[in-house]
């Protein structure tokens, strides 16, 4: 009894199929979307740099015409008054380029997020759709024997 039991089970789970192009294109679907989100966070990086760098050098270019002698000791309180109003100036230009970064890669996160959505659930449905065929089909043989 326990061998024949055995062999409906071997028979069983033979009659199954398991499909791989499914996991597959899940996996494919997975590498893709890293890919992507990889490409925006490296963009953003890239521009964040360039930004800081930029607003670096402004700053170093500005404390340097503080740093240089003057005349009148009254030139040096212009001096700094002058360099506190254009770095509080740049500030204002920097970090709003700062936040138009961190806004595309909020919107292309976004955009990614809700097609690679469309693009699991179209491909979930269509597994799961075949699978149902292949396990009815499977079923009713198994059932024939």
């Amino acid at each position: 009894m326990a061998q024949d039991f055995t062999a409906v089970m071997k028979d069983m789970m033979g009659a199954f199929p398991v499909d791989t192009a499914a996991m597959q294109d899940a996996f494919k679907t997975q590498a893709s979307l890293s890919e992507k989100m990889s490409s925006v966070a490296l963009e953003a990086a890239d521009k964040s740099t360039e930004i800081s760098s930029k607003w670096t050098k402004e700053t170093l270019t500005k404390l340097a015409d503080v740093t240089k002698v003057k005349e009148d000791p009254a030139d040096y309180t212009k001096a700094m008054t002058d360099f506190a109003s254009a770095t509080a100036e740049a500030s204002a230009e920097y970090m709003a380029a700062f936040a138009e970064v961190a806004k595309k890669v909020q919107m292309e996160t976004v955009e990614l997020m809700l097609a690679a959505g469309k693009d699991i659930s179209e491909e979930t449905t269509a597994a799961v759709k075949k699978a149902t065929t292949e396990v009815t089909a499977a079923a009713k043989k198994a059932a024939a024997k």
